[in-house]
């Protein structure tokens, strides 16, 4: 999903991840045509008036346009629990907003980018195995997947 103006929608289910790709460029890009962005978290009230101020937090900056390994990439992990002091803990059947401001040359914002996730009830989650998961028995020593 590409952010170009206006509102996205997603859901997803508990321990999906969302990537985030920050604009990268080539050195041949001067500085002033890049895009910066600081992305928030928000509140509903955040989200409708893309004021990050009154309740909003900085979850990620894109400031390396012209980073050498690529464009940054940032993971949001939908879990219930979290062991990092910096994580966030997410509920089933409730909405998250974020949202995200082209920061131009000057400091001045501009287009403001908006996505609101639903993390999905439990029941409407399937949990599916791949090829490569792997269940475990207790009782079963073997890392062959069934």
């Amino acid at each position: 999903m590409m952010f170009y103006h206006g509102a996205y929608h997603i859901d997803v289910c508990i321990n999906d991840y969302l990537d985030v790709f920050c604009p990268h460029y080539s050195g041949a890009v001067p500085p002033e045509h890049t895009e910066r962005y600081v992305l928030y978290m928000v509140n509903y009230d955040g989200y409708r008036t893309c004021d990050h101020t009154a309740k909003g937090f900085k979850r990620w900056e894109c400031n390396r346009p012209y980073a050498l390994g690529g464009p940054l990439k940032f993971s949001e992990k939908f879990q219930l629990f979290t062991p990092f002091s910096l994580g966030f803990e997410f509920r089933p059947s409730t909405e998250y907003y974020y949202l995200s401001s082209n920061m131009a040359a000057g400091g001045t914002r501009s287009s403001c980018l908006k996505l609101k996730v639903f993390v999905q009830p439990s029941n409407s989650c399937v949990r599916t195995t791949g090829a490569h998961d792997h269940i475990f028995d207790v009782h079963d020593n073997s890392l062959e997947p069934r």
